[in-house]
């Protein structure tokens, strides 16, 4: 029976931050990953393939150039799911051999296998060569997700897919239904909808992405429908059934019908612990399969950490790597480290991309702190004309008295690039002074930043004269 001084389970981000993380410390780490390749869901069949994705979609359907070239503008006439898939499968296979390289640069041992605890400190693995007992003095749990299903949504992997089957589609379909406004049921909607799908997008809440600033999630819904996808909010869908013709039909409870060629139901994602055997390790999770730990990612059982989606929101990618290291730190008694989750920003790969950091004008109304709002306007900077997008937007929100920087929201091609910006100031408490005073390189998008600064100030302004 090996021994290790650290057992991760899973090889998503979490578990492959804190795995490397664990031997620069000094310490012997084994890696359990059920696949057999590494990455876990981000490269597998999650982030990296539907960012991937929306990459292969901006540049085929040349959607970005419109504005310029003509609604009819396009790379490449006729797309096919083989179109998208093959520029997806690249980029998968490039990142499983970074994350290989690195694993075995760092001399973390992988083992391919199944995991399932016996007691608190050891594991075992079945793999396609056999059983493998592991002893641990400290476990991660980092097994991600799973799509959740449900029974009125019958996934047949043809017609009815869930998100992790999207590039089983053999056909690009006319038609769409797409069950859940989420993160991801609203990324893929923007997609579809760019390559030219009919698509109704199912959403049983009454707003979408109701943790994003609403100003930008109006933006986006405009964009949606504009797009001619069809938005049925606050309605819920009783039951699925595919036709003899091979068309989907969603009944919803409102007794309305949708007719589509292909149905992705998307809502939401669950724990990826059925096989792992919690109860024997003295551990439960909720009815979504998640894992309740402390502020250090600790569980109740003190030398067994869960990091990443396992846990919960936010399930971002980047958020998971952090927690991965912070664990680590943790297990092996560094209080030192810090990492402020109220600065962590976040990426929605919808088009147009949406990203943002801090607080929104919601939760400061709700707060009663006294703020002002700066917005800059793509069209109105030289860059946004030169890329062909003159419907983007970069808002500041910053406190009226002390001019600090509460939060950046963003709508626009290059948004999840642009937010880190406004991160480092609000990490370093600046205030909206900083981009009146700064100097930006011209044409580029970050003269958002002084833009939105110059018209926050004004309105300060009148109140001043």
């Amino acid at each position: 029976m090996a021994t290790y001084d650290l057992l991760v389970i899973g090889s998503g981000p979490s578990g492959q931050r804190a795995a490397v993380s664990a031997v620069k410390k000094g310490r012997n780490v084994a890696l359990v990953e059920m696949r057999n390749v590494v990455g876990g869901v981000c490269i597998n069949t999650g982030t990296i393939p539907s960012k991937t994705m929306r990459e292969a979609v901006l540049h085929l359907s040349g959607y970005n150039y419109r504005s310029i070239y003509g609604m009819n503008y396009r790379v490449k006439e006729k797309i096919t799911m083989q179109d998208l898939a093959f520029r997806v499968q690249h980029v998968i296979k490039t990142e499983i051999d970074v994350t290989e390289a690195q694993l075995s640069r760092n001399g973390v041992d992988v083992i391919t296998g199944v995991a399932s605890f016996v007691d608190d400190h050891h594991v075992k693995v079945c793999g396609s060569k056999g059983e493998n007992m592991l002893e641990a003095d400290k476990i991660v749990i980092a097994v991600g997700t799973k799509p959740a299903d449900s029974p009125k949504v019958p996934i047949n992997g043809r017609t009815i897919i869930n998100s992790d089957q999207i590039l089983e589609l053999q056909n690009l379909p006319k038609t769409l239904i797409v069950v859940g406004g989420g993160v991801i049921g609203v990324e893929y909607t923007c997609m579809f909808s760019a390559l030219g799908v009919r698509v109704t997008l199912v959403e049983k809440r009454p707003k979408l992405l109701e943790f994003a600033d609403q100003e930008i999630v109006e933006a986006l819904s405009y964009h949606l429908r504009d797009s001619r996808v069809t938005m049925r909010l606050a309605e819920e869908v009783e039951s699925v059934e595919e036709l003899a013709d091979g068309t989907v039909v969603a009944n919803l409870e409102s007794k309305k019908k949708i007719s589509g060629d292909a149905l992705l139901y998307a809502v939401g994602r669950q724990g990826n612990i059925s096989e792992l055997n919690l109860a024997a390790a003295g551990l439960e999770a909720d009815k979504r399969g998640r894992i309740p730990v402390d502020k250090d990612f600790r569980t109740k059982v003190p030398h067994i950490f869960a990091v990443g989606d396992v846990i919960g929101f936010p399930s971002l990618a980047s958020v998971s790597m952090e927690q991965g290291r912070i664990a680590v730190e943790r297990a092996f008694g560094d209080e030192c480290v810090q990492s402020n989750p109220s600065f962590y920003p976040y990426g929605i790969y919808t088009i147009p991309e949406i990203s943002f950091i801090g607080k929104t004008e919601e939760q400061l109304t709700e707060e009663d702190v006294p703020y002002e709002v700066g917005v800059a306007y793509y069209r109105e900077i030289a860059r946004g004309q030169i890329r062909g997008d003159t419907t983007g937007r970069l808002k500041l929100i910053f406190h009226r008295e002390t001019r600090q920087i509460l939060g950046v929201h963003i709508i626009g091609e290059g948004a999840a690039e642009l937010v880190h910006i406004g991160q480092a100031v609000m990490t370093l408490g600046g205030a909206v002074d900083y981009f009146i005073d700064s100097v930006f390189n011209y044409p580029t998008l970050a003269e958002c930043y002084k833009a939105a600064a110059f018209n926050g100030i004004n309105r300060l302004a009148r109140f001043d004269n």
